[in-house]
């Protein structure tokens, strides 16, 4: 597997990443799968994103799309054959262009707290200052702990643990998936559970995008083989959500989509910017089988039943839309 290049050639196939540390180390776990499975020679292409150089909030920025959309331009070049996406980060409309080619197996879905002395969130003192990025995550430590400070950061995983090793905050909250792909899973002190903390649509997943036209015979069956036909009916009911709600993906909204004895499940919640309101809709649906266009009928199905439900109870006075953000 070589490191950068932008001309493919016979046999190779080439992924765009962004170059950050943890979308590197994500997207050679993928690289090694889609190398075995295709028989072929790997060549990873490093995307500067506006979310990258950009040092203003995620939410300033829109959020939706900052991370994704110089990847998009790069796999529609023809600069690359296909991109690897954390799925959070990922616009929840369809590109023209482009179609979602797999979905690996998620990884853990939950946020971590990362804390001096490995204190957890309750026992962290009045006015403990906590940075993230997230406005969702703003939301549900103002609805958790009031009298504590949220702050908003940037940075990478190393560049936020370090404000804490500094002692400039007090604790940080991160992806759980991201901290492991890192090999940094031990700096997590508490790990909130997704019933009572629900995390971003999306997190802890990855999207391999390709363009619409199909690929190689290799490609192709690369693609198939490291698809999650689960895990990509889960993040759809999830993502869903956020495209019915018309929430950009730096909205206050957490859902939580699972299967479990014939069931899929899917638990939104749809937060105020402060904390101080929140609506929650729980639904389940039977998918007639476990095809994937079967389990993609139940994910829509659950999906427009929770934001029926989050609508008329008033959802939409207390998260922005993606045309106002």
């Amino acid at each position: 597997m070589s490191g950068g290049g932008t001309s493919g050639g016979s046999g190779v196939i080439r992924i765009g990443t962004r170059g950050s540390a943890l979308a590197m180390a994500q997207t050679r776990q993928i690289a090694e799968r889609i190398a075995k499975a295709a028989d072929a020679e790997i060549e990873l292409v490093p995307v500067t994103t506006q979310g990258d150089t950009s040092r203003a909030s995620l939410a300033s920025l829109g959020g939706t799309g900052v991370f994704a959309a110089a990847l998009r331009e790069a796999l529609l070049a023809g600069e690359c054959d296909l991109v690897v996406h954390s799925l959070k980060d990922l616009p929840t409309a369809e590109h023209e262009g482009l179609r979602l080619g797999a979905v690996p197996k998620r990884a853990d879905a939950r946020d971590a707290l990362c804390a001096r002395d490995g204190l957890t969130l309750a026992e962290l003192s009045a006015g403990a200052r906590i940075g993230t990025g997230s406005p969702r995550r703003i939301a549900q430590l103002r609805a958790a702990r009031p009298d504590i400070e949220a702050v908003d950061i940037r940075g990478n995983i190393d560049t936020r643990l370090g404000l804490v090793e500094s002692g400039q905050l007090d604790a940080v909250l991160l992806a759980a998936a991201g901290l492991g792909r890192l090999g940094r899973a031990d700096a997590a002190t508490e790990l909130f559970e997704l019933a009572e903390w629900p995390t971003a649509p999306g997190q802890g997943a990855l999207a391999i995008e390709v363009r619409r036209e199909r690929g190689t015979r290799p490609l192709e069956r690369a693609l198939e083989a490291v698809d999650h036909r689960t895990t990509r009916a889960t993040v759809l009911a999830e993502r869903l959500v956020l495209a019915e709600l018309e929430a950009g993906c730096s909205a206050p909204v957490g859902a939580t989509a699972f299967i479990e004895d014939e069931l899929l499940f899917l638990t939104a919640t749809v937060y105020s910017a402060d904390g101080t309101r929140r609506l929650t809709s729980s639904h389940a649906t039977t998918p007639d089988s476990r095809s994937a266009a079967d389990l993609a009928d139940a994910a829509s199905d659950v999906a427009q039943r929770v934001v029926a439900e989050l609508l008329g109870n008033g959802a939409a006075d207390l998260t922005p839309s993606e045309e106002s953000t």
